[in-house]
């Protein structure tokens, strides 16, 4: 006799809550859309740079370029949710021996994800702090966007973003420890 339970809600639900895993194609097609809308951002200010470049100052010019930048890291951190996210949580990719398959996919789970969107941010949050460093000569001037608070603040966050990377990266040491631990003493 066997032990596989048998009957309809056996068979049935494990099958729903697995397929269930598809609801999230329509996140991912979102993300793909927001990455269409980033691709117009950087033309845009692309566009902006380059017919604009002989009334610009070195620091406008800067300015523009760190947010060129920082335009390809947010697209970079989409590229990485999108396909990362969908090889771990929907179905794979099916991308093995193609030239173009990243090298990061191949051994992907959702802690690599997770490391992996903690040092992105902390890059973006790099940019923007840059970007608010350049702007803070003109703390105080009429019409700065830029107060010492703001940049206290905007420090301080980018500071708990590399904390929360470090902590993530600690766990997950932790975690392959453990593992390699439990490994070995069923060897």
């Amino acid at each position: 006799m066997s032990d596989k339970p048998t009957g309809f809600a056996n068979n049935f639900f494990p099958k729903l809550i697995f397929s269930s895993r598809w609801l999230q194609l329509p996140l991912y097609l979102g993300l793909i859309v927001a990455q269409c809308a980033y691709v117009f951002l950087f033309v845009k200010e692309l566009t902006h740079l380059v017919v604009d470049v002989n009334n610009l100052n070195e620091q406008a010019i800067m300015l523009i370029v760190l947010g060129l930048i920082d335009v390809v890291m947010i697209s970079n951190l989409l590229v990485m949710v999108i396909v990362g996210g969908y090889e771990t949580f929907v179905s794979r990719l099916r991308l093995e021996g193609h030239p173009d398959q990243p090298e990061w996919l191949s051994h992907v789970n959702a802690t690599v994800l997770k490391v992996k969107l903690a040092m992105a941010i902390i890059g973006i949050s790099s940019i923007h702090l840059l970007k608010t460093f350049i702007e803070a000569g003109t703390i105080g001037q009429p019409l700065s966007k830029i107060t010492e608070a703001g940049v206290m603040w905007q420090t301080i966050i980018h500071m708990a973003f590399i904390a929360s990377a470090i902590g993530i990266a600690y766990t997950d040491f932790l975690m392959q420890k453990v593992s390699n631990s439990a490994k070995s003493a069923h060897h």
